[in-house]
């Protein structure tokens, strides 16, 4: 059974830093895509980044481009968000999603509150 696993949110004040790992069990086929996503309150969940296995490209949300940077560790079925320069707007649950085979697996969440 596939199991996605975050780790890594909290509290923090606004210009600080937190880093967010999702680590992948029981898949034993090559991972396509990872990425994160967040819902934040009262609003859609929305694309934060993504990361290809392919030439690691990668694709950024404007809200947090130059602050937050995605990467990945395919030997270890796990992805991360190191995340800079936060802001209270960044607030919400924070999802990651992987994909292969056609298939979507997501994890649980973690919540990330950014204090003003």
């Amino acid at each position: 059974q596939v199991q996605l696993v975050e780790s890594g949110g909290g509290l923090v004040q606004a210009g600080g830093s937190l880093r967010l790992s999702c680590a992948a069990s029981g898949i034993t086929f090559a991972i396509n895509t990872m990425g994160w996503y967040r819902q934040g309150p009262g609003k859609q969940r929305e694309l934060v980044a993504v990361i290809s296995k392919l030439a690691g490209t990668t694709i950024y949300a404007d809200s947090v481009k130059g602050r937050f940077t995605i990467s990945r560790d395919s030997a270890k079925n796990t992805v991360y968000l190191q995340m800079n320069s936060l802001k209270p707007e960044d607030t919400a649950v924070y999802n990651c999603k992987m994909v292969a085979r056609g298939n979507e697996y997501w994890g649980q969440g973690t919540q990330v509150t950014v204090s003003s």
